[in-house]
């Protein structure tokens, strides 16, 4: 009787160190699961946002465009109404909604103020600034670029009256050394010559709010922009917090003339 009792004291102790040995097992393999899940979210790539500006469309964004997807980004150029900050803001949410994960705004010019309107997006991990607007709070575009000296934009604005208000285009005949000095003439006439004019009240429409001031900023700032001042930009960017990348002698479309190095930029964000 006694063999049997030690025996099966035996036997009980055994099952138990397997149970315990199994759920050890189970739980440690929980844990890789885990971690293994989580390594791989961190190294999922954000989707690109790339938000044009005034008088442009996405296709502004092509060098761009083809040099992140070339190299593994997901990307998004959607048409910006151009209807004003607060219309094209709530615009853009919606588009932002439809993307999962994480994402890198960027916006050139104008888009530059819708870039900070959407900074508190759930996902956003970055912001870049391209030749672009960085705005606080009730802050319009009109009075930041004309705070410094050297744009010549208004040089070069036609408005166009209709029933429901006024928007501005620019001259086709004088626009291209204005933006696009350092590109081709023929291609810069092909750019003004399909430009998406912007509704006039979005250069004097209060800014509503600043870009979140927790989240990494990059400003692309060509020396030679004669849109906005260089100075200008300059001034929002330090203000900002934005680390700067100044590209020698390129104009306001420096996405067009340089996406290289706009793209550069970008991916730095992005990591």
């Amino acid at each position: 009787m006694t063999k049997l009792i030690l025996k099966a004291r035996s036997l009980l102790v055994a099952v138990l160190g397997a149970g315990i040995l199994l759920t050890g097992a189970t739980t440690t393999n929980a844990a890789t699961t885990a971690v293994s899940a989580e390594t791989q979210q961190s190294k999922v790539k954000p989707t690109i946002v790339l938000l044009h500006g005034a008088f442009a469309d996405g296709s502004s964004w092509s060098g761009v465009t083809s040099r992140l997807q070339r190299d593994g980004y997901d990307v998004v150029a959607p048409a910006v109404p151009l209807r004003g900050i607060a219309a094209d803001t709530s615009y853009l949410r919606g588009v932002l909604a439809t993307i999962p994960g994480p994402k890198v705004l960027v916006g050139h010019s104008y888009g530059g103020a819708l870039v900070s309107q959407l900074g508190d997006t759930a996902g956003v991990k970055s912001l870049v600034y391209v030749a672009a607007f960085i705005p606080e709070a009730g802050e319009t575009l009109g009075a930041l670029n004309s705070q410094f000296p050297g744009s010549e934009l208004d040089q070069v604005l036609t408005p166009i009256s209709y029933p429901g208000g006024v928007d501005l285009a620019v001259n086709p005949q004088t626009a291209g050394p204005v933006l696009a000095a350092d590109i081709p003439a023929r291609q810069a006439a092909v750019f003004v010559a399909a430009q998406r004019p912007v509704v006039a009240s979005a250069f004097t429409e209060p800014v509503g709010q600043a870009a979140p001031a927790a989240l990494p900023k990059y400003a692309v700032i060509p020396t030679g922009d004669k849109a906005i001042a260089p100075a200008a930009e300059r001034f929002m960017a330090d203000r900002a917090g934005a680390k700067k990348v100044e590209v020698q002698g390129a104009s306001h479309l420096v996405a067009v003339s340089q996406s290289s190095a706009v793209t550069q930029v970008i991916e730095r964000a992005a990591r």
